[in-house]
């Protein structure tokens, strides 16, 4: 699997780039997650990341705010995605 930082920015960074950080990393990831939150009328906010970068701090929004099966995209979409993705993540805890 590619690293965060090259699937995010669409290629390897340019000579001199300095590396993003965890919370950018986290974000570019929730922004690539986010159109298919989108295409169901939902919608997620990053809130915080914990000073270690275990845990993520996510708003769902929209239609995912009130949805009955939010925990699951939760946990077993963004959650999944954010922990392979980004080095470090263990968990994801919904905000309200």
């Amino acid at each position: 699997m590619t690293e965060p930082q090259a699937r995010t920015t669409g290629g390897a960074p340019a000579a001199g780039d300095k590396p993003m950080t965890q919370r950018e990393t986290i974000e570019a990831v929730v922004n690539d997650l986010r159109p298919m939150l989108q295409q169901d009328g939902g919608d997620c906010e990053l809130v915080d990341v914990s000073p270690d970068g275990k845990t993520v701090y996510l708003r769902l929004q929209g239609a995912c705010s009130h949805c009955p099966s939010a925990i699951y995209t939760l946990k077993y979409g963004i959650e999944q995605v954010l922990r392979e993705m980004v080095p470090g993540v263990e968990t994801v805890e919904a905000v309200p």
